[in-house]
């Protein structure tokens, strides 16, 4: 089953556009994981872990990287993994990332950096079952300082968006993330990418406001979009009741 595949399967069996970010600072990790995977797999379309909070710990952590991911796979198998790497580089580099992504980690997609050039992540998309999320636009507040220069009368983000369109537009599993703290770049870039999914972080801890990205950003069919938070449903007191919370507030407004 490939990831839009899976991906779509999740949202409507779990009537959700919310994912998870597996980002723990506690150890053991695994085990920290596993809590909140047990509390939200019913509420959640995806799980997202970013490898630097496990690499972090060195070649332990990069085990309860892995044993996060195969727990998901063997005990919620509908519900998808993306592996937040943020990589990009060129040629073997990029058949390293890729490798190490999808045949040691088994993550169903990635995110990728496209600084280098579209043409350098042909080989991330030659693994055609795989979800392949590209950078465009991020949450952080220095964002603006490159991702928003004009280039060709442009700005950057959206060259990258009509590059990429062009090349890897016709594939399903073809993505695009785009920041929630940045509510009318979305609307912006729903024109670019028609119905395409976007993943959009920054919700909750960073500030990104939910009713105006949710009203910005999704498609025409009501959906398009993976909403991720992190801290505010990992770290909360009762992670289960946020993030139904939260579910049911994306919801409300699709």
């Amino acid at each position: 089953m490939s990831f839009h595949q899976k991906l779509k399967k999740a949202i409507s069996q779990n009537n959700s556009l919310l994912c998870v970010g597996l980002d723990p600072v506690k150890t053991p990790l695994f085990s920290f994981n596993k809590k909140i995977i047990d509390q939200t797999h019913d509420l959640v379309c995806a799980f997202k872990p970013n490898p630097a909070f496990y690499e972090a710990y060195g070649a332990k952590g990069v085990v309860e990287l892995k044993k996060t991911i195969d727990y998901i796979h063997k005990k919620y198998p509908m519900i998808p993994v993306i592996l937040d790497a943020k990589r990009g580089d060129i040629g073997n580099t990029n058949e390293g990332y890729a490798s190490y992504a999808f045949k040691y980690l088994e993550a169903d997609a990635m995110t990728i950096m496209p600084y280098m050039g579209i043409e350098s992540l042909d080989v991330f998309f030659k693994n055609i079952d795989k979800g392949l999320i590209v950078g465009c636009h991020s949450s952080n507040p220095g964002s603006k300082e490159f991702q928003e220069q004009k280039v060709n009368g442009m700005p950057l983000y959206h060259l990258v968006a009509r590059n990429l369109m062009k090349a890897h537009g016709k594939n399903p599993n073809t993505m695009i993330f785009m920041g929630a703290t940045f509510a009318n770049e979305l609307v912006q870039m729903r024109k670019i990418v028609d119905d395409m999914t976007m993943l959009v972080p920054g919700v909750g801890a960073q500030g990104g406001n939910v009713q105006e990205f949710v009203e910005a950003g999704k498609n025409s069919k009501g959906a398009g979009l993976i909403i991720n938070s992190s801290r505010g449903i990992i770290f909360a007191e009762n992670p289960r009741r946020e993030a139904m919370m939260l579910r049911d507030q994306i919801n409300w407004y699709r």
